[in-house]
């Protein structure tokens, strides 16, 4: 029996889909953005084959958790550790200073 990739549920009983158009949320328009800028040029740091074997690569159990949108984010770190575009020590310094300023006063 061939192996499948986590996103191939072709046939396999994973519940009904959610095909309902919603209103992105800013969030959502802003991880959108973030994607397009990495990948245009003259940037270009990944192609759409390499963002999609990134997400393709989450362990199941973060892949069936994560939203849309956070596997892109998901898939972005990724892409961006790998490609030595920033270190994970970076992002993680960036996200706690972020956090930070999130906090109540």
């Amino acid at each position: 029996m061939k192996n499948r990739l986590i996103s191939d549920i072709g046939g396999l009983p994973e519940g009904p889909l959610d095909l309902s158009e919603h209103e992105p949320t800013m969030t959502e328009r802003r991880i959108d953005a973030m994607m397009m800028l990495l990948r245009a040029k003259p940037r270009s740091f990944w192609a759409s084959d390499e963002n999609r074997r990134t997400i393709e690569s989450l362990e199941p159990e973060t892949y069936k958790k994560a939203e849309y949108y956070e596997k892109w984010v998901l898939a972005m770190k990724e892409l961006l550790i790998e490609k030595a575009i920033l270190t994970e020590a970076e992002i993680e310094s960036k996200l706690k200073e972020v956090r930070s300023r999130m906090e109540p006063s």
